[in-house]
This record gives C-alpha cells, structure tokens and sequence, in this order.
C-alpha cells in the first residue's frame, strides 16, 4: 500500500507470487495478461487483516529501508547482496536464518556514494555480489 500527501491509500493486491511485481516492472507502464499466475479468489477472501510489522520477525524490511533512507548505492547493494544470499540458499550454501545478516554485513562493509551515475552503481552491484559471495562462502559453513 501507498499513502499519498493527500491521506489516500492505494493498495495492489494479487496473490503472493512475485513473478507478477517482476513483470509488471519490465512491462512499465503497460500491463501484460499472463494466464501462469494465479489471481485472487474473491468468494474464498473473507477479510483482510492489517497488522504493524514485527522487525524481529522480518529483519530484511528494516535493512531495506535503513538502505532506502540512506539512498545513493545502498539499495543496489541490498538487492545484489539479497540475490546473492537467496541463492547461496537455494543451493543449501547457507542456512535461511543466514540470509539476512549476510546482507547486514555487506552493507556494512559498503562505503556509500550518495548521488551515483550508472556506472558507480552498475560497480556497487558488482561489488556487493562478490562481497555478499565470499561472506556466504567463507562464514557461514
């Protein structure tokens, strides 16, 4: 959900698949059909229930707006270093508790730049795929 200036809120909802927010973000702004992914069942949606976020319980939100706030290269860093621990998950290189401070300490070891052109951020993702890598190989057996 999105809350505007003006206090309206506009929320997207769509079953939890992320194929479709990844291809509405290659698709901007045009809206594509895909009969593969599943679409919300209305008479089975009884209610929708909003709870505050626990940080605890979902410490990859909290990195991703302290990244967010910090701008610059930081949230290249937080998607490539997140790419690089999910896979390094996938293939049982680390366990799933490891993924989030894998991408704490990447971005930890990351020194910002605050207003990038696409090379310095095409080179922060770069940096950030080799650093997350080698934390994920080297510390987390």
């Amino acid at each position: 959900m999105v809350e505007f200036i003006d206090g309206s809120i506009k929320a997207q909802l769509s079953y939890p698949d992320m194929r479709l927010p990844i291809q509405y973000a290659l698709c901007y702004p045009d809206r594509q059909p895909n009969e593969r992914l599943p679409r919300l069942d209305w008479d089975r949606i009884k209610e929708l229930t909003f709870e505050p976020v626990d940080p605890d319980a979902f410490p990859c939100l909290k990195l991703a707006i302290e990244a967010g706030k910090q701008k610059g290269t930081c949230p290249a860093v937080l998607c490539a270093a997140d790419e690089v621990a999910v896979d390094l998950f996938l293939s049982r290189s680390i366990k799933f508790t490891h993924i989030a401070p894998l991408i704490e300490k990447t971005l930890e070891a990351h020194v910002a730049i605050s207003n990038p052109g696409l090379e310095e951020i095409l080179a922060a993702d770069a940096w950030a795929r080799d650093k997350a890598l080698k934390l994920g190989t080297e510390g987390y057996r």
